[in-house]
């Protein structure tokens, strides 16, 4: 099934090299891929800076998909779930 998947992925990317395609969804695919990482590495930096109040957030998708989206907004809503909620 994964090679499948990985044909379609590169034939994708050959249509779009010989018929040529707008480089802005390809900016904002960077930009938010850039975001992400940016995001996992502050959910480890928080992480590393808390071992002593026992707070601890999950790096998964979701979480760093809140804090790319939303950024400090994001990272305090999650230090709230995690406090109050769960």
């Amino acid at each position: 099934m994964g090679d499948w998947v990985l044909l379609l992925l590169g034939a994708l990317v050959i249509l779009l090299l010989l018929v040529g395609a707008s480089a802005k969804p390809f900016r904002f695919l960077g930009r938010l891929g850039v975001k992400f990482i940016i995001a996992a590495l502050v959910l480890f930096l928080f992480n590393s800076l808390t071992t002593v109040t026992g707070l601890f957030i999950p790096i998964n998708l979701m979480t760093a998909s809140v804090i790319a989206l939303l950024g400090v907004p994001g990272m305090a809503l999650l230090v709230a779930v995690q406090h109050f909620i769960l």
